[in-house]
């Protein structure tokens, strides 16, 4: 399975980014399906999640600002990021918990991250 992320880049105080990640491989479903961000010395953090049953969460810091969501039938999900603020620099992961086929488990799988950086 490979988690194929795209959407970042430099955007000014206040402005918008769509991120896009899209899982592909042998997948029979997916359950959970979020996004993460880590900034240069500090732990990785989950900015956002969307599972199957379509309930989301959010990071405190992002809440009324950023939008989860995700089409299922591409196996795909998106962070539209609205009012971003320069302490939203950071590369931004998407990760996902997948049920292969032929197996009854799930396995967790991350992208290879995307740039986001906001500064004027």
């Amino acid at each position: 399975v490979q988690l194929q992320a795209s959407g970042g880049g430099l955007v000014q105080p206040g402005g918008s980014l769509r991120l896009s990640c899209a899982a592909s491989g042998s997948i029979f479903s997916i359950n959970t399906m979020a996004w993460y961000r880590q900034a240069p010395g500090k732990q990785r953090e989950l900015v956002a999640a969307s599972a199957s049953d379509g309930s989301t969460n959010y990071a405190d810091s992002v809440k009324g600002r950023f939008t989860i969501s995700r089409d299922s039938a591409k196996n795909t999900v998106y962070l539209q990021m609205n009012g971003l603020k320069p302490e939203d620099t950071s590369v931004y992961y998407c990760n996902a918990d997948v049920q292969l086929w032929g197996t009854r488990r799930l396995y967790n799988y991350w992208g290879q991250g995307t740039q986001v950086t906001v500064s004027s």
